[in-house]
């Protein structure tokens, strides 16, 4: 569960083509990169997602190293994780810690492995925690826990169709879903060896999402709150919560008033200031809220309806060429927006067999 490659993105480089300037290479280069005194930066692979890496930060410490995230559990990510670590004088024995700024599992599954068979703490936000019962709970659901927010935003079809693609994979591994040692709650300060770091409470694209501020230093460990070239998906989160968008924009401007901080994100290179990033995605988001109630017309009419009319990717590509995993996706992220727009006061909302409608007011 990574940022949504269908997910509107904003103007600049690529993902795809961006260079971070630790290495001086792109930024899913192979190495454990220097990006500042006591931190290296290695990317890890996800196969089969549009993102290509996650990078994982080891901070050093007279102790031994704190993780910020884990990556994917997967035998080429841990091989590649080794190796780095080796590559620079250090093994598996040295983590001492592992701080996940959400759920998602290329941030946390390896984590959660690695922190059960070395023994050491796993740190997790705290409104994570109704994610993990539902996954480790996964025998007593009857369906899909997404076809029900597909069906509210209109998306039936779209929903059957994410049914059938259940059905033809393998049963999740619930040994890398395991609960954490700890769980982060509220904003409060970690000692890291001789730093201090804010961990600062960023729900949007999950409830439980944190991300990790040295001051001192002037670092952003961003997980996927501030991502410099693309915006994380949000609405895609089970169980369902109420105004993610809404919570996302929020946590936006908390972390904009924080000084202003180099961005250590999870997936894109080291980026030079988080007050322009977050500038940056908020204004992308209002634009997008615009859009979105424009498209309302006279009404009334399903975020999936809305969602058709709307471009994806920096491509500004369809919604009739995304493909079906993206539709549903894109589907959730206009439904958010929708709902962002009812509260405040722009658009109505009324239950229909087909799904939630919207409309403009007085239409």
């Amino acid at each position: 569960m990574t940022p949504d490659p269908a997910a509107p993105r904003d103007p600049g480089v690529s993902t795809a083509h961006a260079v971070s300037p630790d290495s001086g290479e792109h930024w899913t280069a192979e190495g454990a990169w220097r990006v500042a005194d006591g931190i290296l930066r290695i990317p890890l692979p996800l196969p089969m997602d549009g993102l290509r890496a996650i990078n994982v930060y080891v901070i050093e410490t007279d102790d031994g190293l704190t993780l910020v995230d884990g990556g994917w559990a997967i035998p080429v990510a841990r091989e590649l994780l080794e190796r780095c670590l080796r590559d620079v004088g250090y093994g598996l024995g040295d983590l001492r810690r592992f701080l996940v700024t959400h759920v998602h599992r290329d941030h946390f599954t390896m984590a959660t492995v690695l922190g059960q068979e070395l023994g050491i703490d796993v740190a997790l936000g705290a409104d994570e925690k109704p994610a993990l019962d539902l996954l480790n709970n996964i025998e007593d659901l009857t369906e899909n826990p997404f076809v029900e927010v597909l069906v509210s935003a209109g998306a039936r079809e779209v929903a059957e169709q994410w049914v059938r693609m259940d059905d033809d994979r393998e049963p999740p591994d619930m040994s890398i879903w395991a609960y954490p040692g700890t769980w982060l709650e509220g904003d409060h300060e970690i000692a890291v060896g001789h730093r201090t770091l804010d961990a600062v409470h960023t729900p949007g694209h999950t409830p439980g999402h944190f991300v990790f501020a040295e001051r001192a230093a002037g670092l952003l460990f961003a997980g996927d709150h501030v991502l410099p070239t693309i915006t994380p998906s949000i609405g895609f989160t089970m169980p369902e919560v109420d105004q993610p968008l809404g919570h996302f924009m929020a946590s936006l401007t908390k972390v904009r008033g924080l000084p202003d901080l180099t961005i250590l994100p999870a997936h894109g290179p080291v980026a030079p200031s988080s007050h322009a990033r977050v500038d940056e995605l908020l204004a992308h988001h209002e634009r997008r809220l615009d859009d979105s109630a424009r498209l309302l017309g006279a009404g009334p009419v399903t975020a999936y309806d809305v969602a058709q009319g709307l471009g994806w990717t920096r491509h500004e590509t369809p919604f009739a060429k995304l493909d079906v995993f993206s539709q549903g996706m894109a589907a959730m992220e206009t439904k958010a927006h929708l709902e962002l727009l009812v509260a405040r006061g722009r658009a109505t909302r009324e239950a229909a067999p087909d799904g939630l409608r919207y409309a403009a007011p007085g239409s």
